[in-house]
C-alpha cells in the first residue's frame, strides 16, 4: 500500500488536535524565588463586524497583567508574534521588527484592533471572577481547560476563546 504525502500530512494534523484538545491547570515556573504563572494552548479572538478579521494562534503565556510575555505562533509552530511588558512599557516583535508602547493595554488594543480586558484575563485564567464593562467570562469548564470570554459592548461584539494544555 503506497502512502501519499497528503495522507500523511492529513494524519499529522488529525494528531496535532487531538493532542492538543487535552487541557490541564495551569503551571507555575519559579523565577528569582517568586512563582509566576504560565499557560499555554490555543486562543481564537472572533469580532461580529466582518471587516474586522478573526485571530487564531498557539500561544504560550507567562507572567501576569504587570509584567510578562505572550509568544503567539501559527498552525505549522511557526512564530508569529512576541509581545513583553512591565509596569511602565510593552513592546511587540513582529515580522523582525519591534514596537513600543506606553502599556500592555495598548499593545493588545493596537495588536488586535480592539481594547481587550488584560489584567481581568489573567484574574479568569486563575479562576477568578473580574467584573469587566461590556464583557462576561465563562469561567465553568477551566478545569477542563476552556475559557470563554464575550464582549456586548462596546461595538462590535466579540468573543475571545481559549484552551489550555499540557
Amino acid at each position: 500500500m503506497r502512502v501519499t504525502l497528503r495522507a500523511v500530512a492529513s494524519a499529522l494534523v488529525i494528531a496535532i488536535f487531538f493532542i492538543a484538545g487535552c487541557a490541564q491547570q495551569p503551571a507555575a515556573k519559579a523565577l528569582a524565588g517568586q512563582e509566576i504563572a504560565s499557560w499555554r494552548g490555543r486562543l481564537a479572538l472572533r469580532f461580529d463586524k466582518p471587516e474586522q478579521p478573526s485571530f487564531f494562534a498557539s500561544f504560550e503565556l507567562t507572567g501576569n497583567a504587570r509584567a510578562g510575555e505572550l509568544l503567539l505562533s501559527g498552525p505549522l509552530g511557526t512564530a508569529v508574534a512576541s509581545l513583553r511588558w512591565t509596569a511602565q512599557a510593552a513592546w511587540l516583535r513582529s515580522n523582525g521588527e519591534t514596537q513600543h508602547f506606553d502599556s500592555l493595554e495598548a499593545l493588545a488594543a493596537e495588536a488586535t484592533g480592539t481594547p481587550l480586558p488584560i489584567a481581568a484575563l489573567f484574574q479568569w485564567l486563575d479562576g477568578q471572577p473580574a467584573q469587566v464593562d461590556g464583557w462576561t467570562a465563562d469561567l465553568s469548564q477551566l478545569a477542563q481547560g476552556r475559557l470563554l470570554a464575550q464582549r456586548s459592548y462596546p461595538g462590535p461584539g466579540a468573543e475571545l476563546r481559549l484552551i489550555l494544555e499540557p
